[in-house]
This record gives structure tokens, sequence and C-alpha cells, in this order.
């Protein structure tokens, strides 16, 4: 398990694995050097490959990698979360081995590091840059976060396709997420309109959660799942609309990724 020290191990450990994966696939030898091996950190390697991605026509990934730089360099925030979101990637999901495939490979990560440039951006009222940032990850990585929306720490976006996390979405630190998962509003209206995730929750595979509705610190959201309203801390729901069903076998079930809800506690059904 990697771990998060005042060191910059997370660097360590990613080079560390993609010297090895050049010798072991001399193929891809310039790719890995270019994109990892030839930056003097973690930021300028990170800069490097999204930038590349995210390039286009109309903004080339030489002026997008120019804006990453700044925003790294700008925001000590931005530099420790996205080696917690790493750490957390490397952590919980059983297909990642270390931390070199996920920060190659996996757009979840790539999205999410993205965005907070984008948020960045945003609340340095550089709005129609970030919105265009969003355009264009939404495209790449088929993700689509609002630069509004807060998103903290430690965060886990699995397979990353069809996330959608809207304008005023407040998610916690250590957050594990599924595909098409939506934090969305219920129609149009406006001001705070979208879902508060607290801190260690876990949210299955499609699920909807919608409306400025809370949803507690461990709370579990079954896969599939449809919520309408509040969802207590430490519960698990599940169902269109979902109820409560039980409770995680641990306090932060993002943590644990155990998708299975029949074993745990159950003592009936309620309506959330």
């Amino acid at each position: 398990m990697i771990k998060t020290g005042e060191s910059d191990s997370v660097w360590s450990s990613l080079r560390e694995e993609v010297v090895r994966m050049a010798a072991s696939e001399t193929m891809l030898a310039s790719y890995l050097h270019a994109a990892v091996l030839n930056h003097g950190s973690l930021e300028d390697a990170l800069s490097y490959l999204l930038a590349g991605k995210l390039g286009s026509p109309y903004l080339s990934a030489m002026s997008l990698r120019e804006v990453m730089d700044e925003v790294f360099s700008a925001s000590a925030d931005i530099r420790e979360a996205l080696r917690r979101d790493l750490t957390a990637v490397a952590n919980r999901d059983p297909a990642a081995r270390g931390v070199a495939e996920p920060f190659l490979h996996y757009k979840g990560f790539h999205a999410l590091e993205a965005y907070r440039v984008s948020h960045w951006l945003w609340l340095e009222g550089r709005k129609p840059l970030a919105l265009y940032c969003q355009n264009r990850i939404a495209e790449v990585f088929s993700l689509d976060i609002h630069p509004a929306a807060t998103v903290g720490k430690g965060i886990l976006i699995d397979h990353g396709t069809g996330v959608v996390i809207g304008e005023t979405a407040v998610v916690g630190d250590d957050v594990s997420m599924l595909h098409e998962v939506t934090l969305g509003g219920t129609g149009k209206e406006t001001g705070d309109r979208h879902p508060k995730v607290g801190n260690g929750v876990l949210i299955g595979a499609g699920a909807k959660i919608l409306g400025n509705v809370s949803i507690g610190n461990g709370a579990k959201i079954g896969a599939g799942s449809v919520v309408l309203n509040d969802v207590p801390p430490h519960t698990t729901v599940a169902g269109v609309p979902a109820w409560i069903v039980g409770r995680p076998k641990t306090d932060e079930p993002a943590l644990l990724m155990d998708q299975n809800i029949d074993t745990e506690s159950n003592a009936g059904q309620s309506h959330v």
C-alpha cells in the first residue's frame, strides 16, 4: 500500500515503476521517458501528459501546459490533492498495480486532475477558460465535472465513463465513485441545487443522486440507486427510489470498496 509522507514518495514510486515498465516493454520506452522520466516532478509529468491529451486545434497542448504549470505552481492544495488522488486509486482499485498504471492510463484520474485545474481557473475569475477546459475534458475523457463544483482530496473515480458532477455539488474527502454516477439537479431550478456528499462515501456504479440533498459521512449508495432525499451518516441505501437497507461494515466504505449489501447488519428497510 502506498503511503503519503513528508517526502515525495508518490513521485519516487512512480519513477521506479516506470523504469521497470520501460525495461520490460521497449516499444513503450520513448513514450515512458517523454511522459514521466524526462521530468523533474509529478506536476511536470502530469501537465505534460494532460496537455497532450487535451490539446486541440483551438488551444494547443503547449498553451494548455503553460496554464497547468501555472496552476500547479500556485496551488499547494492541488499539489497535495493530486498525490492523495493517485494514492487513493493505487490503494482502492484492485486493477491498479502501483501508481504508474493509473497515472498513465486511468481516465478517471486524468479527468479529476484536469478538473482541478479548471476549478482553480474558475475561482480566479477566468471562467471562459475554465468552461472551455470542462468541455474539452468531457469530450476526451467522457466525464463532465463543472468547474464550480467543489471536490475534496483522496478521490477515486473508478472507470469514470459517464460521471456527471453539477455546478453546486460538493464532494468531501476520501470518496469513491464508479462509472455513470450523477450528482445532478432535479430539473430547471437555479441556485444551490446539487448534492452535498460527505467524507468516506462509496457511490456505486450508475447511482443518481439528485437535488440539494445531503449524503452523510461514511454512507454507501448501492449501484443503480436513485437518491432524492438526505441519507444519514453510516447507512447503506439502495433501490429506486433509494431505501435504507443496512449499515456499511466500516465507517469509511469508500476505502473498503465492498459493493455487497446482503451480508450487512440489516434491521429492516425504511425510506430515506
